[in-house]
């Protein structure tokens, strides 16, 4: 299971945080013991790292289950000035977390076009929106980039036309026949016509 994906920038400021597990302390805390793990390994080292000192941050160890299934890992990938962090147990393959963590990152090109960490800050909703498309609950949904893009590209595309027809004076509503816009001018039409004389009186 996943119990965190966590970015933080070089500095180890949170840029996205998502938990799929109950947590003990605070949140940031759990952010910078996480950040002293893997900022001060060196570069030629392996990309995982078991991580017992996560323990105590998260929901205790049920006792019927797996004591190997329940040890943590942390699983990263460094793009730029960027920590790409899975913190996930046993049942997880480390390797398949590194390709997942990929999968994720040319999800978030793909939304952004060369994503940077300006990108998480602005639009830290639609990074959510993706990641939610890829994982739910700690569990894998989807691992194709194509369907994790046209499934944000549709939720995207039916938030405007929700806009639109609930807005009649959005700039994009256009007056679609069948909306609640039908026959109103936008505003920047209006103005146009205004002044080029067209809709003068």
């Amino acid at each position: 299971m996943i119990h965190a994906v966590l970015i933080f920038n070089t500095s180890g400021v949170p840029r996205l945080t998502k938990f799929y597990t109950p947590i003990h302390q605070a949140p940031q805390a759990l952010v910078e013991k996480i950040y002293s793990l893997v900022s001060q390994r060196p570069a030629g080292l392996c990309n995982f790292l078991d991580a017992p000192e996560l323990d105590t941050f998260l929901k205790p160890k049920d006792p019927k289950t797996n004591a190997a299934a329940q040890k943590l890992r942390v699983v990263y990938r460094s793009y730029a000035t960027l920590y790409f962090v899975f913190v996930v147990d046993g049942a997880e393959s480390e390797l398949g977390i590194l390709d997942l963590i990929q999968v994720f990152v040319e999800s978030l090109d793909g939304a952004f076009e060369n994503v940077c960490e300006l990108d998480l800050v602005f639009h830290f909703d639609e990074a959510h929106h993706i990641l939610a498309e890829v994982i739910q609950g700690g569990l894998v949904l989807e691992t194709n980039v194509n369907e994790i893009d046209r499934a944000v590209q549709d939720a995207a595309k039916a938030r405007k036309e929700s806009f639109a027809s609930a807005n009649p004076l959005s700039l994009g509503g256009g007056g679609a026949v069948g909306s609640r816009s039908a026959g109103l001018q936008t505003p920047l039409n209006w103005l146009a016509g205004r002044l080029t004389g067209v809709g003068a009186r």
